[in-house]
């Protein structure tokens, strides 16, 4: 054997041996595969986060309801339908499926004509259910279906248009009680804390399939919708569809974090876009219905502007760092406060604000009448003031004004202190859902 013919061996032999390595090693990675399929720290995430979904669920549905709406009238355009692209979840047609009612026939329906269907959250023991105010407005009669299917009747039914926020009140019957029958209130969570990308669950009875439970996570915060003029939502891609309007979305603890209230929509149907109201607002809407029958909003007569970057630059201020007071109502309680076009608020009540919403907040939940400091910025110098809380209807009334006038006072409706932004960055919002 030559010199070549020895190389030419030689090379074989290496070859045979790395190809007979590579089948051992890629048999070594099937068996391995094989032995490590199922692997338990694989399994953790996902097994983790269904027993979380399983808890949460378990937790919270025995507080869910059914509201079932009787004799609103259903004649001429759908009361619940959004006059924008971003509709309510409730579908009229789909909720009076029952509904035998003529085309022709007069507003007036029977108080025994099922009408309307969402859901609720019961969320205390004394029987207070919040909901949707669309599920339940212009009803002559409002039955709340229990967890187990019990009916019962509902009292002391109130809603608020501007935040499409109701409440009613239930009381289990004695002879229901004495069966077994009892109510489960929810947990309430603080909405402030979510934040952008938390794990929630809605639940509902959509297209009247009780206690359906979807899963999705917190898309965004602080949107605005054109039908709900009073306060900012919360937005998720959890499923939220027919009937699942007044129910809650849950945290994985099993706690309320906000009610469901309306999709984004092109076709009337669930395009991965809803909204809930957040609970801490609709808890003291709830609350103020519960005990007034009405919503008592306070406000200080501006009109406000974010300092995001463009706005800031235009008046030469630094970003973020409070809300313009762009403008000021002649006589109101800003002015008589004090506050000048222009100014920065940074504090408000002892809070530090840099968005609209949160100082909309906090003012429209401060007692009438309340004095409240106030922190702003004027050309660089900071200056605490001192301003009397008016009522949103007349922000230019005082306490006293109040009490001497309350006769012969007409209320007027104000939307300079409404919205808490400049009106062109509110529907650059809303177009962008379009």
């Amino acid at each position: 054997m030559n010199h070549r013919d020895r190389i030419k061996l030689i090379s074989l032999l290496s070859l045979f041996s790395f190809v007979g390595l590579l089948g051992h090693t890629n048999n070594i990675t099937l068996a391995d595969e094989a032995a490590v399929a199922v692997p338990s720290e694989i399994q953790a995430g996902p097994r983790a986060l269904s027993r979380a979904f399983r808890l949460a669920a378990r937790k919270a549905t025995p507080s869910v309801v059914t509201i079932l709406s009787y004799g609103q009238p259903v004649a001429g355009a759908k009361p619940n339908q959004s006059d924008d692209s971003s509709t309510d979840e409730e579908d009229t047609n789909e909720d009076n499926e029952n509904d035998d009612t003529d085309s022709s026939s007069s507003n007036a329906q029977d108080a025994n004509q099922l009408t309307g269907l969402g859901s609720g959250v019961i969320v205390s023991k004394t029987g207070m259910v919040i909901t949707n105010n669309h599920v339940i407005v212009g009803a002559k009669r409002v039955v709340v279906q229990l967890s187990d299917e019990t009916e019962i009747e509902a009292t002391e039914v109130y809603g608020d248009a501007a935040s499409d926020v109701a409440t009613l009140k239930i009381a289990i019957p004695q002879e229901e009680w004495l069966a077994g029958v009892r109510m489960v209130d929810a947990d309430i969570a603080n909405s402030d804390l979510i934040e952008i990308g938390d794990w929630v669950l809605a639940i509902g009875s959509p297209f009247r399939l009780d206690a359906t439970v979807s899963a999705g996570i917190i898309s965004a915060k602080d949107r605005t919708l054109g039908r709900i003029r009073r306060g900012r939502l919360i937005q998720t891609d959890a499923a939220i569809n027919p009937g699942n309007s007044g129910g809650p979305l849950i945290n994985l603890d099993g706690d309320v974090v906000a009610i469901n209230t309306a999709i984004a929509t092109r076709n009337g149907g669930y395009q991965g876009i809803g909204f809930a109201i957040p609970i801490n607002q609709a808890k003291w809407i709830a609350e103020e219905l519960a005990a007034h029958g009405k919503v008592r909003r306070a406000a200080i007569g501006i009109i406000m502007a974010e300092l995001k970057p463009r706005i800031a630059r235009q008046f030469k201020l630094p970003a973020g760092i409070g809300i313009l007071a762009y403008q000021v109502i002649e006589n109101s309680a800003a002015q008589r406060a004090g506050i000048q076009p222009l100014d920065v608020i940074t504090e408000f009540a002892g809070e530090r604000v840099n968005k609209p919403s949160n100082l909309q907040r906090i003012v429209e939940r401060s007692p009438i009448g309340s004095f409240q400091e106030v922190v702003v910025l004027r050309r660089g110098e900071k200056m605490k003031l001192e301003i009397e809380i008016a009522s949103l209807e007349d922000p230019t009334l005082t306490q006293v004004k109040d009490e001497e006038e309350k006769d012969d006072t007409v209320e007027t409706e104000t939307n300079e202190d409404v919205s808490g932004e400049d009106s062109e960055e509110a529907e650059s919002e809303e177009s962008e859902l379009e």
